[in-house]
């Protein structure tokens, strides 16, 4: 199990019909009183992107077929596994010179320095050296040495990055320096897609997700009458990351997102630990304490970076943060066999 596949696909379901399987467009029948869902799928940024639709949306394969192609774009300007998209150009020349970015990416990445700055750290699309440093970039996984740890640590930091809003471009202060956006890309992506689906296909109800870990719900699904008030909306699951006969619950989501963060087999064993790959950048070790943090926000980009913030930084900050930001809500589950769900803030609706 890890990130890209917590959520439980069988789930994501309205409260009127399953979807099922979710692979590539595809129509099933409904049992009584069910509603029937289109569902349209395909590959980018290392998981499985899919929009899902109710039957008689007008246009649906169009519309869904324009929101993929932009995600295939959104992926050949975020990814780092290309030398040719603008992030690695961003790597590769910012420490140089001021670089202009597209709006888009600016925006992104102020974003990204503000919950930075919020999550007093614990939140860094600066970590490339270090994903690099223990083989999670290209592999093989291992334990960096205390020195080459040392030194990784060095160039991480969004302090190092100067953004200059008035050009609209980029600097990094640290030789070495790596921006990776896999902690956000994803949610960003759907909040991209989220709103050109409303605003040029006039959609009013569509669930969307990336690898079963980042998810946005556009409106309420099909045969859904209730209101806000009622905790209606597209009903998410979320499974339990170790056994999946388990359940941490459902959640409603209308006009807002989630993500969620765990890293539960994706690990390395050393001094007889389990190190998983979510990484504290502030230490250069993997985060501890937590088997999953999944958090409710009003756009994906921040459901997905909140995510990983919380599950880095524990229970208790979470608390405190979702106090000050009534919009935020979590489903949190501590490590150990005897944890149980802490709930935190609004997750419903």
């Amino acid at each position: 199990m890890n990130r890209r596949d917590f959520l439980r696909p069988r789930r994501l379901a309205s409260a009127a019909g399953q979807i099922l399987d979710l692979v590539d467009e595809r129509t099933r029948p409904a049992d009584a009183g069910e509603a029937l869902l289109l569902c349209f799928a395909r590959r980018a940024m290392a998981t499985t992107f899919e929009v899902v639709v109710p039957f008689d949306t007008p246009r649906a394969n169009e519309a869904a077929n324009a929101a993929l192609d932009e995600i295939d774009r959104l992926e050949a300007q975020l990814t780092v596994y290309r030398d040719t998209s603008e992030v690695s150009r961003l790597n590769q020349l910012a420490p140089y010179t001021n670089l202009v970015v597209e709006d888009g990416l600016f925006e992104l990445l102020e974003t990204s320095a503000r919950l930075h700055k919020e999550s007093e750290g614990a939140f860094d699309v600066t970590a490339g050296a270090l994903i690099k440093a223990w083989g999670f970039f290209r592999g093989p996984r291992r334990v960096p040495s205390e020195e080459e740890r040392a030194q990784a640590l060095e160039r991480v930091g969004m302090q190092h990055v100067v953004l200059d809003r008035g050009g609209r471009s980029v600097r990094y202060l640290k030789l070495g320096l790596e921006i990776n956006l896999g902690s956000i890309g994803k949610g960003y992506a759907l909040d991209c897609v989220a709103g050109l689906l409303r605003n040029e296909w006039n959609l009013t109800s569509a669930l969307l997700h990336g690898g079963h870990s980042s998810v946005y719900a556009i409106g309420m699904p099909p045969g859904d009458r209730g209101t806000r008030a009622s905790g209606s909306g597209w009903s998410v699951g979320l499974r339990h990351p170790w056994d999946p006969e388990k359940s941490l619950g459902v959640v409603r989501l209308r006009d807002r997102a989630l993500g969620t963060s765990a890293a539960t087999y994706r690990h390395l064993e050393h001094e007889g630990r389990k190190l998983g790959h979510i990484l504290d950048p502030r230490t250069g070790w993997p985060a501890e304490g937590m088997a999953s943090a999944s958090v409710l926000a009003p756009t994906a980009a921040l459901a997905d970076a909140l995510a990983t913030a919380f599950y880095i930084q524990g229970v208790d900050w979470a608390r405190a943060y979702c106090e000050v930001h009534p919009e935020i809500g979590a489903v949190l589950l501590p490590a150990g066999d005897e944890a149980t769900p802490v709930v935190l803030g609004q997750v419903d609706g």
